[in-house]
């Protein structure tokens, strides 16, 4: 056995002349127990949120979304489009045009995003799981077409879910000038129906903005014929998503960009990373200030062992042997309340995930919140890079004042 390590290890679990250095060795584990508990309940909350939001997006963003490199819309028709509908691992083809328009119900009036579908879009997200009201689902028929708006539209147009009267759409004719004797010459306009259904996101983005309806009536509304602005794609089960975007990259070229559900939403993704990030960094530093106790316990133990470091230099140990038993100590202190802090922060998150002891709200906020208490994700990778932090911030900070410490205190007499 490594003999500084055996003696380090004497030393921590007896006890010592003076009672108050056993406490402050258990203060300085506990400190560094709390410190590790709270990064990874910390960054398992951040993983848990990031979770809960790509739940949310991927019940209305597509799993692929092919788009102009420049512009906002292209031809769908284009020879390297139609290659990429022989693909086998694409299970659902569907073409979507959205645009800008303005909607009017009963004097109220909104800007809107109109997204036009295709049929199928059902069958490429799961948007049947974020539909509220007795509709069904049906874009157009032989004589209308329909709307499904996001929930806080409707509030704010006042319409209810199901509406009598139709809505109201405006949009600018391409190109036109502005008539300023009879402006309303200068916009396309034409009536949106109820579908007795609207969609919540739970996204002000989406669910105050966008109205879906029929591919065609976006087509009409905003003078387009064969033109789309986004081709959304779903694959296989089993399909390797990275392999099918480089794929889809090397067919298209430089034209287009082929995005997943996190590119379609980086900016709210980058605004999560970088919120762990910070969070992650001052946690960092309170773990730094939790080592100052473990450098004041190793200060007092070296003060209690003047006597024993006497006895192994006549035994012919030499300064490095008695500096490594106290660096071995503060390894050791460190490594026990690394190892106690990530045990107890995975409990901690367990508890949680399990019976949500934690909630978002209470008394009059109880339900206002998406779930009602803190989601819970636990990355292996998050946990791995705690215990990295803690035992190599906890080994800094013991090495360099333990070496001075050992010169200074343990001076030959």
């Amino acid at each position: 056995m490594n003999f500084p390590f055996y003696i380090a290890r004497r030393y921590l679990f007896s006890k010592k002349s003076h009672h108050a250095i056993n406490v402050i060795s258990g203060v300085s584990v506990c400190g560094v127990a709390l410190a590790t508990l709270a990064m990874v309940c910390t960054l398992s909350v951040f993983n848990g949120f990031q979770d809960l939001v790509a739940t949310m997006f991927t019940a209305f963003d597509p799993e692929i979304k092919i788009t102009a490199a420049n512009g906002k819309v292209f031809d769908s028709q284009d020879e390297r489009i139609q290659l990429l509908r022989d693909l086998p691992e694409i299970e659902v083809f569907s073409e979507s045009l959205e645009d800008n328009a303005m909607v009017q119900y009963k004097g109220r009036q909104a800007m809107v995003v109109i997204k036009g579908i295709e049929e199928n879009f059902n069958q490429l997200t799961a948007i049947d799981s974020i539909l509220y009201g007795r509709g069904e689902w049906i874009l157009r028929d032989e004589v209308v077409d329909y709307a499904v708006p996001g929930i806080e539209l409707v509030s704010v147009l006042g319409t209810g879910i199901r509406f009598l009267d139709p809505l109201e759409v405006y949009a600018p004719k391409r190109g036109a000038k502005i008539n300023v004797a009879n402006p309303s010459t200068s916009f396309e306009s034409s009536y949106l129906h109820s579908s007795g259904l609207v969609f919540a996101v739970n996204q002000q983005k989406y669910d105050a903005s966008y109205i879906l309806t029929s591919l065609s009536f976006a087509r009409e509304l905003f003078q387009y014929e064969k033109e789309v602005s986004s081709i959304e794609l779903r694959l296989v089960a089993d399909a390797d998503l990275k392999k099918v975007k480089n794929e889809i990259r090397r067919i298209l070229g430089s034209d287009f960009l082929v995005l997943d559900r996190y590119e379609q939403q980086a900016d709210t993704y980058r605004i999560m990373e970088v919120e762990k990030l910070i969070s992650y960094v001052f946690l960092s530093f309170i773990l730094l200030i939790a080592c100052f106790n473990v450098i004041g316990s190793l200060s007092m133990l070296i003060i209690d062992k003047r006597n024993d470091v006497v006895t192994l230099r006549n035994l012919g140990a030499d300064d490095q042997l008695i500096s490594r038993v106290f660096l071995f100590e503060g390894y050791m202190i460190t490594f026990f309340g690394a190892l106690i802090g990530v045990g107890l922060g995975l409990l901690l998150c367990f508890i949680q995930q399990e019976f949500g002891l934690i909630s978002l709200g209470s008394g009059s906020s109880a339900g206002a919140f998406v779930v009602d208490a803190y989601p819970v994700s636990v990355y292996a990778t998050d946990v791995i890079l705690v215990l990295i932090t803690v035992l190599v911030t906890g080994s800094l900070s013991v090495f360099f004042p333990v070496r001075y410490l050992t010169r200074r205190l343990l001076v030959k007499k």
